[in-house]
């Protein structure tokens, strides 16, 4: 990997470190005072560390594991108690994992070469349901789902803002079941940006969420559900390619600018209509209204490219095993939460100058080539503790990278698989996770 860029991902690590280890950080995410102001095994550092390591098994073994990839020792010894670990967690707040994350997105976007689409930054809002451990206090904070048979079972919802060109989470929520895809929506847009472009699925229309994002500057394309939407009902039955309109706020959609402080005045939008390939007719509402740098063929390759946003759940639950909980607290359902977010995005930051290599490699293949993400995500695991501990991470960052590049798959473009429906989930219960 060439020196130079090497050095800038030393940085990127060098930087984080820094974070985390000033004593501003540390009162900032601590409960209170008094809290980790000794010389304990359980430092504050080291409880961070230990929850980002993707934790999966035993909680006993992880601890036994983690001390002895600290210690670069050849046996695994008991260094601290799992009791130990419950009890020193307690004192951590979860809000240390989302501001690690910034930084992390905030030094990415400013030192490095992000992609982009057309000059923009490609953004995709969506969410997902998780469950959780079926405990009093989780199902009172977060709520339960009941279903047809059996008793109840707690149940949380997540959101996230996804780059789905980069692979980061930009923003992510988890959140009592009863809060609406919308109403989290609201909560990521003060993460988003001029020359952001969100694609929105057929859940998040409303005229107030329009009216949201361009009061931010941002732009949406979002797929409009037609017995719904009269405008696009209107482009279907007209048989054009492509309309500009005007859309105007109902009542509930008054109230809801109203209360956000938004204007009520009508908004231009594009309306793009879509043949897929099934026959299947969709229309795509815009603010891109410029259709000399935004013609309409860009628009049938656009909207499919919120994808990675799906594949990011499916990534987190089944590689990442969010939902194999290290602990029955609501604040441990939030640390284990956001130290995943944050451990995913190392990754696929870390996977850029490597995916750059296996591009130019397969441009002459049949197929392009990518980094394969499971095997990378399985080879941070006691690799992330390594980044912040050791002193030297250039051999270390030179070796992952080579594993990258020798551990790759292919994108078949337009590829279509069927759904599966009734998958049996995987369950994680809490007294009896794995060993090694």
């Amino acid at each position: 990997m060439d020196y130079n860029l090497a050095n800038q991902y030393q940085g990127f690590i060098n930087h984080l470190k820094t974070v985390l280890r000033s004593e501003r950080f540390t009162e900032r995410h601590r409960r209170c005072e008094k809290d980790f102001t000794r010389e304990r095994c359980l430092s504050f550092t080291i409880i961070i560390l230990f929850i980002l390591n993707m934790i999966k098994r035993a909680l006993q073994d992880e601890l036994d594991e983690f001390f002895k990839a600290l210690q670069q020792d050849k046996l695994a010894d008991r260094v601290v108690t799992k009791s130990a670990f419950s009890q020193a967690r307690k004192k951590l707040k979860h809000t240390a994992f989302i501001e690690l994350n910034q930084e992390q997105l905030s030094y990415f976007y400013q030192h490095f070469e992000p992609v982009r689409w057309r000059g923009l930054r490609l953004l995709a809002i969506d969410g997902s349901m998780s469950e959780l451990p079926n405990t009093e206090a989780v199902s009172e904070h977060f709520g339960v789902w009941h279903p047809n048979a059996g008793g109840t079972c707690a149940k949380a919802r997540l959101s996230q803002v996804f780059d789905v060109l980069n692979k980061v989470t930009i923003d992510a929520l988890i959140a009592p079941k009863d809060q609406g895809e919308r109403t989290l929506a609201v909560q990521h847009c003060q993460h988003l940006a001029e020359n952001d472009l969100v694609l929105l699925d057929r859940g998040y229309p409303a005229f107030w969420l329009f009216a949201l994002l361009r009061a931010r500057g941002v732009h949406f394309c979002a797929r409009l559900t037609l017995s719904e939407w009269k405008v696009a009902q209107q482009l279907v039955a007209s048989g054009k390619q492509e309309a500009c309109v005007e859309l105007h706020p109902g009542y509930e959609a008054r109230k809801a600018c109203r209360e956000l402080g938004l204007s009520t005045q009508p908004i231009a939008v594009r309306l793009v209509r879509i043949e897929l390939p099934s026959g299947e007719v969709e229309v795509l509402a815009t603010s891109l209204l410029d259709s000399q740098h935004f013609p309409y063929e860009v628009f049938k390759e656009l909207y499919p490219l919120r994808w990675p946003v799906e594949e990011d759940y499916k990534q987190m639950k089944s590689r990442l095993e969010i939902e194999n909980w290290t602990g029955i607290s609501v604040e441990a359902i939030y640390q284990d939460f956001h130290a995943a977010v944050f451990a995913k995005n190392m990754a696929a930051i870390l996977a850029q100058p490597a995916q750059k290599v296996v591009f130019q490699q397969s441009s002459s293949k049949k197929y392009r080539y990518q980094v394969n993400m499971t095997n990378l995500l399985s080879k941070m695991k006691d690799t992330i503790v390594h980044l912040f501990q050791d002193v030297e991470i250039l051999p270390l960052l030179q070796r992952l990278w080579r594993q990258m590049i020798k551990t790759i798959e292919p994108v078949r473009p337009n590829r279509s698989v069927p759904r599966i429906k009734r998958v049996k989930r995987k369950r994680y219960p809490m007294n009896y996770k794995p060993t090694r």
